[in-house]
């Protein structure tokens, strides 16, 4: 199927002739240039397959291999799924934290450029909330998850499963949640019972019971 675009003559003789529509006086151009935006707009709808809805992509690239994405699929599930091997205490944890995390994040997590992680005085009711991670977080596998992909902040996913484990378990015991000797391994880390537990909502059921 072929679109033509009917656009004004022009005289090859040099004769003076109106190149604008009838009636459309000095807007002609911007009239002319519209309908051909909106004419290449419906051939690209039918000749590109990606427009017409048969592919999914644009086609750019090429498909990412299993051994490229293998670093990147690396989510941890409130429930554990998905922890690897490895172990700590927080006792190992101290020794991690204060070499990676103690420049942005303070001596016991008490904050400094970064957020506190411990310390809070005050609840999350209070007249002034504290977020830290006793007072705040879930989940302890959201606190390994998160440790793991994106610290320390100048070299991201380079601590070893053991050192995140650790300092895991130091940033939990700095929050009087386990004790200093605790192992956090992928059976134990899931079994922490953070204090804010409770304190979230379940934004898809408070939905589903308006409806």
């Amino acid at each position: 199927m072929l679109i033509k675009l009917f656009l004004p003559r022009v005289s090859h003789a040099g004769a003076k002739h109106n190149l604008l529509p009838p009636g459309r006086g000095k807007e002609g151009w911007g009239w002319i240039f519209q309908r051909i935006a909106v004419l290449i707009g419906m051939a690209m709808g039918l000749f590109n397959p990606v427009f017409a809805g048969g592919l999914q992509s644009p086609n750019l690239g090429q498909p990412a291999s299993k051994k490229e994405i293998a670093p990147w699929e690396i989510g941890i599930m409130p429930d554990g799924a998905g922890l690897p091997k490895g172990g700590g205490t927080a006792k190992e944890g101290r020794v991690v934290y204060e070499k990676y995390c103690i420049s942005c994040h303070g001596p016991e997590g008490s904050g400094g450029t970064a957020d506190p992680l411990a310390g809070a005085t005050m609840g999350l009711t209070s007249e002034y909330p504290e977020k830290t991670i006793g007072t705040y977080w879930p989940y302890a596998t959201t606190l390994f998850d998160m440790t793991r992909r994106s610290m320390p902040t100048n070299a991201p996913g380079t601590l070893s499963n053991d050192e995140v484990y650790a300092v895991t378990a130091y940033m939990l015991y700095l929050n009087k949640i386990i004790g200093e000797k605790d192992q956090m391994n992928a059976k134990t880390l899931p079994q922490v019972k953070m204090p804010n537990r409770e304190g979230f909502i379940n934004v898809y059921e408070q939905e589903e019971g308006i409806k």
